[in-house]
Protein backbone atom coordinates (compact mmCIF):
# COMPACT_ATOMS: atom_id res chain seq x y z
CA UNK A 1 0.00 0.00 0.00
CA UNK A 2 1.31 3.42 -0.98
CA UNK A 3 2.17 5.82 1.86
CA UNK A 4 -0.26 8.71 2.19
CA UNK A 5 1.07 12.23 1.60
CA UNK A 6 1.40 14.52 4.60
CA UNK A 7 -0.47 17.76 3.95
CA UNK A 8 -0.04 20.67 6.36
CA UNK A 9 -1.97 23.94 6.47
CA UNK A 10 0.19 26.73 7.89
CA UNK A 11 -1.22 29.92 9.48
CA UNK A 12 0.93 33.01 10.21
CA UNK A 13 -0.50 36.12 11.91
CA UNK A 14 2.23 37.35 14.26
CA UNK A 15 2.33 40.98 13.09
CA UNK A 16 0.59 42.72 10.18
CA UNK A 17 0.60 40.05 7.44
CA UNK A 18 -2.14 37.42 7.28
CA UNK A 19 -0.76 34.34 5.56
CA UNK A 20 -1.82 30.76 4.81
CA UNK A 21 0.17 28.03 3.09
CA UNK A 22 -0.18 24.42 2.06
CA UNK A 23 2.88 22.16 2.17
CA UNK A 24 2.71 18.55 1.05
CA UNK A 25 5.60 16.22 1.88
CA UNK A 26 7.88 19.24 2.28
CA UNK A 27 6.93 20.79 -1.09
CA UNK A 28 5.12 24.11 -1.15
CA UNK A 29 1.82 24.10 -3.05
CA UNK A 30 0.61 27.59 -2.10
CA UNK A 31 1.72 30.54 0.02
CA UNK A 32 -0.82 33.38 0.20
CA UNK A 33 -0.05 36.66 1.99
CA UNK A 34 -2.45 39.56 2.63
CA UNK A 35 -0.57 42.75 3.52
CA UNK A 36 -2.06 45.56 5.61
CA UNK A 37 -1.66 49.08 4.18
CA UNK A 38 -3.60 50.66 7.03
CA UNK A 39 -0.44 51.19 9.14
CA UNK A 40 1.49 53.37 6.68
CA UNK A 41 -0.10 56.66 7.73
CA UNK A 42 0.78 55.93 11.38
CA UNK A 43 4.46 55.24 10.68
CA UNK A 44 4.34 51.79 12.30
CA UNK A 45 2.09 48.83 13.08
CA UNK A 46 -0.96 49.70 15.22
CA UNK A 47 -1.80 46.45 17.12
CA UNK A 48 -5.56 47.06 17.36
CA UNK A 49 -5.86 47.78 13.63
CA UNK A 50 -3.66 44.78 12.81
CA UNK A 51 -5.88 42.31 14.68
CA UNK A 52 -9.03 43.70 13.04
CA UNK A 53 -7.46 43.34 9.59
CA UNK A 54 -6.45 39.75 10.40
CA UNK A 55 -10.08 38.97 11.24
CA UNK A 56 -11.15 40.27 7.84
CA UNK A 57 -8.38 38.49 5.94
CA UNK A 58 -8.01 35.09 7.56
CA UNK A 59 -10.91 33.20 5.89
CA UNK A 60 -10.34 34.50 2.33
CA UNK A 61 -6.57 33.85 2.64
CA UNK A 62 -7.01 30.25 3.86
CA UNK A 63 -9.67 29.61 1.22
CA UNK A 64 -7.34 30.83 -1.54
CA UNK A 65 -4.39 28.81 -0.19
CA UNK A 66 -6.45 25.59 -0.31
CA UNK A 67 -7.81 26.34 -3.80
CA UNK A 68 -4.41 27.36 -5.23
CA UNK A 69 -2.88 24.17 -3.82
CA UNK A 70 -5.45 22.13 -5.76
CA UNK A 71 -6.57 20.21 -2.68
CA UNK A 72 -9.73 19.92 -0.58
CA UNK A 73 -9.86 20.84 3.10
CA UNK A 74 -10.47 17.14 3.84
CA UNK A 75 -6.95 16.39 2.52
CA UNK A 76 -5.30 18.41 5.31
CA UNK A 77 -3.65 16.27 8.00
CA UNK A 78 -2.82 19.00 10.55
CA UNK A 79 -2.88 22.76 11.08
CA UNK A 80 0.36 24.50 12.08
CA UNK A 81 0.09 28.03 13.46
CA UNK A 82 2.33 30.73 14.91
CA UNK A 83 1.90 30.71 18.69
CA UNK A 84 4.45 33.49 19.24
CA UNK A 85 6.37 35.67 19.57
CA UNK A 86 4.36 38.56 18.16
CA UNK A 87 1.48 40.95 18.78
CA UNK A 88 -1.00 39.25 21.09
CA UNK A 89 -4.14 40.48 19.28
CA UNK A 90 -2.77 39.40 15.90
CA UNK A 91 -1.64 36.00 17.17
CA UNK A 92 -5.04 35.43 18.76
CA UNK A 93 -6.77 35.55 15.37
CA UNK A 94 -4.47 32.92 13.84
CA UNK A 95 -4.49 30.66 16.89
CA UNK A 96 -8.30 30.80 17.20
CA UNK A 97 -8.80 30.05 13.52
CA UNK A 98 -6.34 27.13 13.58
CA UNK A 99 -8.05 25.59 16.62
CA UNK A 100 -11.53 25.99 15.13
CA UNK A 101 -10.55 24.62 11.71
CA UNK A 102 -8.79 21.61 13.26
CA UNK A 103 -11.71 20.93 15.58
CA UNK A 104 -14.16 20.98 12.66
CA UNK A 105 -11.95 18.65 10.59
CA UNK A 106 -10.98 16.47 13.59
CA UNK A 107 -7.24 16.86 12.90
CA UNK A 108 -4.32 17.78 15.20
CA UNK A 109 -2.86 21.26 15.72
CA UNK A 110 0.83 22.13 15.87
CA UNK A 111 2.23 25.23 17.60
CA UNK A 112 5.19 26.92 15.93
CA UNK A 113 7.74 29.41 17.27
CA UNK A 114 7.84 32.24 14.71
CA UNK A 115 11.65 32.55 14.82
CA UNK A 116 12.15 28.80 14.36
CA UNK A 117 9.85 29.11 11.35
CA UNK A 118 12.11 31.75 9.82
CA UNK A 119 15.10 29.40 10.19
CA UNK A 120 13.31 26.36 8.74
CA UNK A 121 12.20 28.39 5.70
CA UNK A 122 15.54 27.15 4.29
CA UNK A 123 14.01 23.67 4.02
CA UNK A 124 10.93 24.58 1.98
CA UNK A 125 11.12 22.62 -1.27
CA UNK A 126 9.81 23.88 -4.60
CA UNK A 127 8.93 21.48 -7.41
CA UNK A 128 10.03 23.96 -10.09
CA UNK A 129 13.42 24.91 -8.59
CA UNK A 130 16.59 23.20 -7.46
CA UNK A 131 16.52 23.09 -3.67
CA UNK A 132 19.60 23.94 -1.58
CA UNK A 133 19.44 23.66 2.19
CA UNK A 134 22.19 23.69 4.84
CA UNK A 135 23.51 20.56 6.55
CA UNK A 136 23.44 20.26 10.35
CA UNK A 137 24.83 21.84 12.39
CA UNK A 138 24.72 25.33 10.90
CA UNK A 139 24.62 28.87 12.25
CA UNK A 140 21.67 31.09 11.43
CA UNK A 141 21.62 34.87 11.74
CA UNK A 142 17.93 35.74 12.23
CA UNK A 143 17.25 39.42 11.63
CA UNK A 144 13.83 41.04 11.67
CA UNK A 145 11.96 44.08 12.96
CA UNK A 146 11.68 42.56 16.42
CA UNK A 147 14.62 40.15 16.68
CA UNK A 148 18.34 39.85 16.01
CA UNK A 149 19.81 36.50 17.02
CA UNK A 150 22.57 34.04 16.23
CA UNK A 151 21.24 30.51 16.53
CA UNK A 152 23.08 27.20 16.32
CA UNK A 153 20.79 24.77 14.52
CA UNK A 154 21.57 21.16 15.47
CA UNK A 155 18.55 19.53 13.84
CA UNK A 156 15.14 20.47 12.41
CA UNK A 157 13.77 20.90 15.92
CA UNK A 158 16.92 21.51 17.99
CA UNK A 159 18.02 25.14 18.38
CA UNK A 160 20.61 26.79 20.60
CA UNK A 161 20.66 30.57 21.11
CA UNK A 162 24.25 31.86 21.00
CA UNK A 163 23.64 35.61 20.97
CA UNK A 164 20.87 38.19 20.68
CA UNK A 165 20.24 41.92 20.83
CA UNK A 166 20.26 43.47 24.28
CA UNK A 167 18.05 46.37 23.11
CA UNK A 168 16.77 47.16 19.60
CA UNK A 169 16.62 44.75 16.67
CA UNK A 170 18.42 45.38 13.37
CA UNK A 171 15.12 45.81 11.52
CA UNK A 172 14.02 48.38 14.07
CA UNK A 173 17.30 50.25 13.57
CA UNK A 174 16.60 50.40 9.83
CA UNK A 175 13.01 51.60 10.30
CA UNK A 176 13.83 54.16 13.03
CA UNK A 177 16.74 55.53 10.96
CA UNK A 178 14.39 55.84 7.98
CA UNK A 179 11.96 57.78 10.18
CA UNK A 180 14.77 60.19 11.20
CA UNK A 181 15.41 60.70 7.47
CA UNK A 182 11.72 61.45 6.90
CA UNK A 183 11.11 58.30 4.83
CA UNK A 184 7.68 56.62 4.96
CA UNK A 185 7.01 53.34 6.80
CA UNK A 186 8.28 50.69 6.28
CA UNK A 187 11.58 52.49 5.78
CA UNK A 188 14.05 49.58 5.72
CA UNK A 189 13.49 48.69 2.02
CA UNK A 190 13.75 52.40 1.09
CA UNK A 191 17.15 52.72 2.82
CA UNK A 192 18.27 49.69 0.79
CA UNK A 193 16.99 51.33 -2.41
CA UNK A 194 18.68 54.74 -1.90
CA UNK A 195 21.87 53.15 -0.55
CA UNK A 196 22.55 51.62 -3.96
CA UNK A 197 23.30 55.14 -5.28
CA UNK A 198 25.29 56.30 -2.24
CA UNK A 199 28.78 56.20 -0.77
CA UNK A 200 28.81 53.83 2.23
CA UNK A 201 31.88 55.51 3.78
CA UNK A 202 30.57 59.09 3.50
CA UNK A 203 29.48 59.17 7.17
CA UNK A 204 30.75 57.32 10.25
CA UNK A 205 28.52 56.57 13.22
CA UNK A 206 29.26 55.34 16.73
CA UNK A 207 29.83 51.60 16.87
CA UNK A 208 28.47 49.62 19.85
CA UNK A 209 30.88 47.59 21.97
CA UNK A 210 28.98 44.51 23.09
CA UNK A 211 30.59 41.42 24.56
CA UNK A 212 30.61 37.98 22.97
CA UNK A 213 27.88 37.30 20.38
CA UNK A 214 25.22 39.75 21.58
CA UNK A 215 24.12 42.82 19.62
CA UNK A 216 23.14 46.40 20.44
CA UNK A 217 21.65 48.96 18.06
CA UNK A 218 20.26 51.70 20.34
CA UNK A 219 23.61 53.54 20.55
CA UNK A 220 24.05 53.43 16.78
CA UNK A 221 20.54 54.83 16.35
CA UNK A 222 21.33 57.70 18.78
CA UNK A 223 24.60 58.41 16.93
CA UNK A 224 22.71 58.61 13.61
CA UNK A 225 20.13 60.98 15.14
CA UNK A 226 22.72 63.31 16.69
CA UNK A 227 24.85 63.40 13.52
CA UNK A 228 21.85 64.40 11.42
CA UNK A 229 20.54 66.98 13.95
CA UNK A 230 23.98 68.60 14.16
CA UNK A 231 24.34 68.83 10.38
CA UNK A 232 20.79 70.14 9.92
CA UNK A 233 21.57 73.11 12.17
CA UNK A 234 24.36 74.02 9.74
CA UNK A 235 22.36 73.15 6.61
CA UNK A 236 18.55 72.71 6.74
CA UNK A 237 18.71 70.80 3.41
CA UNK A 238 21.35 68.35 4.72
CA UNK A 239 19.15 65.21 4.48
CA UNK A 240 17.78 66.12 1.07
CA UNK A 241 21.27 66.80 -0.36
CA UNK A 242 22.90 63.71 1.21
CA UNK A 243 20.07 61.16 1.26
CA UNK A 244 21.80 58.44 -0.80
CA UNK A 245 25.07 58.74 1.13
CA UNK A 246 23.24 58.74 4.48
CA UNK A 247 21.28 55.62 3.55
CA UNK A 248 24.42 53.87 2.31
CA UNK A 249 26.37 54.77 5.47
CA UNK A 250 23.54 53.73 7.82
CA UNK A 251 23.08 50.42 6.00
CA UNK A 252 26.83 49.75 5.95
CA UNK A 253 27.03 50.36 9.72
CA UNK A 254 24.19 47.93 10.52
CA UNK A 255 25.34 45.22 8.10
CA UNK A 256 28.96 45.44 9.31
CA UNK A 257 27.84 44.80 12.91
CA UNK A 258 25.81 41.75 11.80
CA UNK A 259 28.55 40.26 9.61
CA UNK A 260 31.32 40.74 12.21
CA UNK A 261 29.28 38.85 14.83
CA UNK A 262 28.36 35.92 12.57
CA UNK A 263 32.05 35.56 11.59
CA UNK A 264 32.97 35.58 15.29
CA UNK A 265 30.33 32.90 15.96
CA UNK A 266 31.76 30.75 13.17
CA UNK A 267 35.29 31.08 14.60
CA UNK A 268 34.11 30.21 18.12
CA UNK A 269 32.04 27.17 17.12
CA UNK A 270 34.09 25.92 14.17
CA UNK A 271 30.90 25.77 12.11
CA UNK A 272 31.42 26.89 8.51
CA UNK A 273 27.81 26.74 7.26
CA UNK A 274 26.05 30.07 7.69
CA UNK A 275 22.43 30.96 6.91
CA UNK A 276 20.35 34.11 7.28
CA UNK A 277 16.64 34.36 7.96
CA UNK A 278 13.96 36.92 8.82
CA UNK A 279 12.69 40.09 7.15
CA UNK A 280 16.05 41.91 7.08
CA UNK A 281 17.57 38.97 5.16
CA UNK A 282 15.86 40.54 2.13
CA UNK A 283 18.33 43.46 2.39
CA UNK A 284 20.63 43.43 -0.66
CA UNK A 285 23.73 44.62 1.21
CA UNK A 286 23.37 41.91 3.87
CA UNK A 287 22.85 39.26 1.19
CA UNK A 288 25.91 40.43 -0.77
CA UNK A 289 28.09 40.74 2.35
CA UNK A 290 27.15 37.23 3.46
CA UNK A 291 27.94 35.86 0.00
CA UNK A 292 31.39 37.54 0.14
CA UNK A 293 32.23 35.43 3.22
CA UNK A 294 32.51 32.43 0.89
CA UNK A 295 35.62 34.07 -0.63
CA UNK A 296 37.04 35.92 2.38
CA UNK A 297 36.45 33.28 5.09
CA UNK A 298 35.82 30.05 3.12
CA UNK A 299 32.32 29.76 4.59
CA UNK A 300 29.34 28.10 2.90
CA UNK A 301 26.38 30.48 2.94
CA UNK A 302 22.65 30.02 2.48
CA UNK A 303 20.27 32.83 1.59
CA UNK A 304 16.51 32.18 1.39
CA UNK A 305 14.47 33.30 -1.65
CA UNK A 306 12.88 36.75 -1.16
CA UNK A 307 9.41 35.21 -0.80
CA UNK A 308 10.50 33.33 2.35
CA UNK A 309 12.40 36.21 4.01
CA UNK A 310 9.45 38.23 5.28
CA UNK A 311 6.64 36.78 7.40
CA UNK A 312 4.84 34.01 5.50
CA UNK A 313 2.93 30.84 6.33
CA UNK A 314 5.19 28.61 4.22
CA UNK A 315 7.80 28.72 6.99
CA UNK A 316 5.12 27.82 9.56
CA UNK A 317 3.84 24.93 7.44
CA UNK A 318 7.33 23.45 6.89
CA UNK A 319 8.02 23.61 10.64
CA UNK A 320 4.65 21.93 11.14
CA UNK A 321 5.72 19.22 8.67
CA UNK A 322 8.81 18.33 10.72
CA UNK A 323 6.83 18.45 13.98
CA UNK A 324 4.12 16.23 12.44
CA UNK A 325 6.76 13.58 11.64
CA UNK A 326 7.70 13.58 15.36
CA UNK A 327 4.01 13.69 16.39
CA UNK A 328 4.61 16.94 18.30
CA UNK A 329 1.01 18.09 18.55
CA UNK A 330 -0.55 20.49 21.06
CA UNK A 331 -3.92 20.63 22.79
CA UNK A 332 -6.97 22.80 22.12
CA UNK A 333 -6.33 24.79 25.30
CA UNK A 334 -3.21 26.39 23.80
CA UNK A 335 -3.02 30.19 23.96
CA UNK A 336 -0.79 32.69 22.07
CA UNK A 337 2.36 34.10 23.67
CA UNK A 338 3.76 37.53 22.84
CA UNK A 339 7.23 36.40 23.97
CA UNK A 340 8.71 32.99 23.26
CA UNK A 341 12.30 31.83 23.66
CA UNK A 342 13.77 30.06 20.67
Amino acid sequence: MENKSITILGIESSCDDTSASIIQDGYILSNIIANQDVHQKYGGVVPELASRAHQQNIIPVVDKAIKDAGIKKEDIDAVAFTRGPGLLGSLLVGVSFAKSFALAQNIPIIEVNHMQGHILAHFIKEKTNENHSPDFPFLCLTVSGGHTQIVKVNDYLSFELLGETIDDAAGEAFDKSAKILGLPYPGGPLIDKYAKEGNKTAFTFGKPKVKELDFSFSGLKTSILYTIQKQQKLNPKFIEENLNDLCASIQHSIVTILIEKIVKASEQTGISQIAIAGGVSANSSLRNSLKELENTHSLKTYIPPFSYCTDNAGMIAITGHFKYLKKEFCHQGVTPKSRMAI
